[in-house]
């Protein structure tokens, strides 16, 4: 049986056999028993960490330790609030505090540091302690890389990507259609990230995405 370790871009962690690109880590949610007691920890650093890194080997929720959370790629996570590790994922995440300063602090030169990062992307990303922070927004306004849903269909999420939206899925995306600019969906996505998109920042992408590119005759 599968545990309950597999994160949506709604931000459930939900229990699913299909395996993750990314790991990461909101804390310890597990009891000894390997079952989840709770969502996240008091952390505010969620990452998105590589699956293998310097050989170091990990027994799945050990009894005291953090919690490994996997998701489909980085689209993923970054709807479900994470962030690139500053150790494992070093350059993605100068990338992503380089898109930060642009796109959330409208500066084009300086630093920025993680513990002005973090508070920021959680009060984001849950509207209380358990709910995922959601807005209203015309599709034509996000960038590439942003999760939504439609109100047509309701409990699914869809990338924008490369003009185009895919319907999300554990196992990978599918069901392409163009996106209506004018279309009113519901952003998954925290602010903060969305900014960070707009600013140039290219989320790793499930491999899912080119196939269904391929199947359906798209040029990308």
């Amino acid at each position: 049986m599968p545990l309950q370790n597999r994160v949506t871009p709604f931000g459930e962690i939900v229990a699913v056999a299909a395996r993750g690109t990314l790991m990461g880590n909101r804390g310890c949610l597990h009891d000894d028993q390997r079952r989840l007691v709770r969502t996240h920890a008091a952390r505010q650093d969620w990452v998105t960490c590589r699956l293998q890194f310097k050989d170091r080997r990990r027994p799945l929720m050990a009894p005291g330790k953090y919690t490994e959370l996997f998701f489909l790629d980085e689209a993923t996570a970054l709807a479900a609030g994470h962030r690139p590790c500053n150790e494992c994922r070093k350059q993605r995440f100068r990338e992503f505090k380089a898109a930060w300063l642009a796109g959330v602090e409208g500066r084009e030169e300086g630093t920025v540091l993680v513990t002005q990062i973090d508070p920021v992307m959680q009060a984001d990303r849950l509207a209380d302690r358990k709910r995922q922070r959601r807005y209203m927004a015309p599709l034509g306004a996000l960038p590439d890389g942003v999760m939504v849903t439609f109100d047509s269909d309701h409990g699914l999420a869809c990338l924008k990507w490369r003009g185009q939206m895919l319907r999300w899925q554990a196992s990978g995306y599918d069901a392409m259609q163009p996106g209506d600019a004018n279309s009113l969906v519901t952003v998954l996505t925290p602010a903060c990230t969305v900014k960070v998109l707009a600013a140039g920042y290219v989320p790793e992408v499930h491999a899912s995405a080119r196939e269904a590119f391929l199947r359906e005759g798209v040029r990308t």
